[in-house]
Order: C-alpha cells, then structure tokens, then sequence
C-alpha cells in the first residue's frame, strides 16, 4: 500500500490491538463483560480470542478502517479543523464486524480456506467459529461504550452500526437465497442492491462512522455512505471476474461455479441470451454438474470458457472499474476538488483495483 498511508495503518493497527488484546487483562474484561466471577479464567475467553485474533492477524488491507479515518478527515479538512483521535478510536467497529462476517461466510460457503490458512470453522470447530463470529459482532461496538462522549452521539453512533448491520445480513440473505435456488437468475439491479447490502454496507458503515466523528450532518453522511456501498459494489464486481480468471487469493478458480454464485458475468450472460436460450441452459448444465463434483470438475472450466467466449467476464470487470472510478469521482465533489483527503481516498481505491484487472 502507498506508503503515505503507513501512519494511519500505524495508528489503525495499535487501536485493534488493544480493542482485542493477546491477553484479556482486567480493563477489557470489564469493557466487554461487566464486573465477572472470580472463577472465570483467562482460559474462558480463548474460544472467543483466539478465532477471531488469529484472522485478523493473518493481515487483510485495512481499507474499512483507513477509509473510516480518511472520511472524518476529509470533512475536518473541509472545514479547516484537526481530525478526531475519536476516529481512530472507532476504527475495530468496522474491521470486527468484516472478520465476524469472513468467519460466517466461510461456514456458509463451506470455504475450506481464508489468506492462505484453513478456516476458522475447520480449525477450531463449527460450534467454537459460529460462536466466536457471533460474539466479534457484539464485541465491536465496545469502542463506542467506551468513548468520552455525550450519550445522544453514542446513540446516533449505534444507530449507524446497527442499522448497517442488519443490512449486511439482508444482503447475505439475498446470496444465499440465489445460489441454493438452481432455478432463479436475478436482474441485474437485484445484484446490485445485493452487493451494495452484502459487501457495500461495510464500506458504508465506514463513511458514516468516520463523518459522524467530524460532526459532519446527516445529509453528509448519509450520501456519502451510499458513494460507499457503490465502492463496496465495485469491489465485489471485480472479486466476481478474480474468481473467474486468475482466481482469488486462497481460493480455487471457479468456486463460485461449484457454490451456484450468480455473480454478476453470470447475469451478465442471462441478459445476453435469455434464460430460455441453449447457451443459458448449457451454462446452467455446468454449474449443475460443477456443484456435483467439486471444484476440480471440467465443468467448472467449461462454464468459465463460455462466460468468457461471451465477453460477460470482460465487460463485469469494465463496469466494475467504473464503480469505482465514478464513486472516487463523487467522493471528490462531495468534499471539494482540492481536498487532499479526497485525493487519497482515491489514491487508496485506485490502489486497490489489482494490476491483472487493469492490464487484462
């Protein structure tokens, strides 16, 4: 990553670390649990601490945080004021609440892998990773507890996070609904309001978040949360087509084939054709026979061959580029054309979009 970014990632790192420490001394415990028994042992707190910390050791961008710092400085910009050490303070909410959501989805999935490493579900058991997902969620907003700050921002602040999150789940019910229906092929604008749930919200609960900080007013956030989603959208759309060409990190090519994703070539490919056409029908054949079995199925690499003879793949990919270009775009008219925040938000998402996708 840029390495103008390397002092925030700095500040962002400790500000994790010592939201879920190594060692559950007094302080967390009492953040976390209130005042608890003297029977209750370090020990206790492993099936919780060790799932969920050993994920978010194992790195990820840290895009949620950062971005979640570099709105509230934006807007402080904006308005010729220092930014908030409370943005920094803030910053688990959004990277515990993506790391509770890797721990599901890789159950949901049945993923048997995440950054190179089995998943948590396979390493410490199903019933300790639900759990321990579970708890992540209830455990992130622990930094608004403890904020120094009027109780009616800890309630708008709860307001964001909890409203986000219960769309989070509604995009993740949208997925799993789609693929487990053989039959059903969504529009292109429901996967798109899938994805802006799915993955969107977590960049949206980032904007909003780190512009509540700043005392940015509703109408700030609020917008700049829905540029966000279409950031989040942007970025699932380019996982779709990584999925299908070079294949993700610690993935295998063509999982979403074997798992019935209807990402968005796919759609792509049932707009082109129609549902009710040969190259649909063959297309579904292979996913049927690729979900039977398994990844290492030719399947998997017929129905890549067609989404890719189709231009589906390529013209996925252009569309999502351009989410993100448009979405950088409105980040810098929202702020204003000279805001040197806004040009690092784009400097960091224009980063982000792999090499392989923009020299493909």
């Amino acid at each position: 990553m840029n390495s103008i970014f390397i002092p925030y990632l700095e500040k962002i790192e400790w500000s994790i670390a010592n939201a879920l420490p190594e060692t559950a001394h007094v302080h967390w415990q009492e953040a976390s649990f209130g005042v608890l028994p003297d029977c209750i042992t370090e020990d206790t707190f492993k099936p919780l601490v060790q799932p969920t910390r050993s994920l978010i050791d194992l790195g990820g961008k840290r895009w949620r945080p950062l971005f979640l710092v570099l709105c509230a400085e934006a807007y402080a910009e904006m308005r010729g004021i220092l930014v908030s050490e409370t943005a920094y303070h803030l910053t688990p909410l959004v990277e515990f609440v993506h790391t509770a959501s890797l721990i599901h989805d890789d159950i949901e999935d049945s993923s048997e892998t995440r950054r190179n490493q089995p998943s948590a579900y396979i390493t410490y058991g199903l019933d300790v990773a639900i759990n321990a997902g579970s708890w992540l969620y209830f455990e992130a907003p622990v930094c608004i507890d403890t904020l120094d700050v009027p109780a009616e921002t800890k309630l708008e602040l709860y307001k964001i996070y909890s409203q986000e999150l219960r769309r989070l789940h509604l995009g993740q019910a949208m997925d799993i609904a789609w693929h487990r229906d053989t039959d059903f092929c969504p529009t292109e604008e429901q996967y798109l309001a899938m994805v802006k749930n799915k993955t969107g919200t977590l960049a949206s609960l980032a904007a909003k978040i780190g512009l509540s900080t700043a005392n940015a007013p509703q109408d700030v956030y609020d917008r700049c949360g829905v540029i966000a989603s279409e950031i989040g959208a942007g970025f699932q759309i380019i996982d779709d087509v990584i999925n299908l060409t070079t294949g993700n990190p610690g993935k295998k090519r063509g999982d979403d084939i074997v798992e019935n994703k209807k990402s968005l070539p796919v759609i792509m490919f049932a707009q082109k054709y129609g549902t009710a056409s040969a190259e649909f029908k063959e297309l579904t054949v292979h996913f049927a026979q690729a979900r039977k079995d398994g990844i290492d199925s030719p399947s998997v690499e017929s129905a890549i061959h067609l989404l890719d003879q189709s231009e589906c793949i390529e013209n996925a990919k252009t569309r999502g580029v351009q989410f993100i270009q448009d979405s950088c775009n409105a980040i810098k008219n929202l702020f204003g054309a000279d805001n040197k925040t806004a040009e690092k938000i784009r400097t960091l998402f224009t980063a982000m979009i792999p090499e392989s996708i923009i020299k493909a």
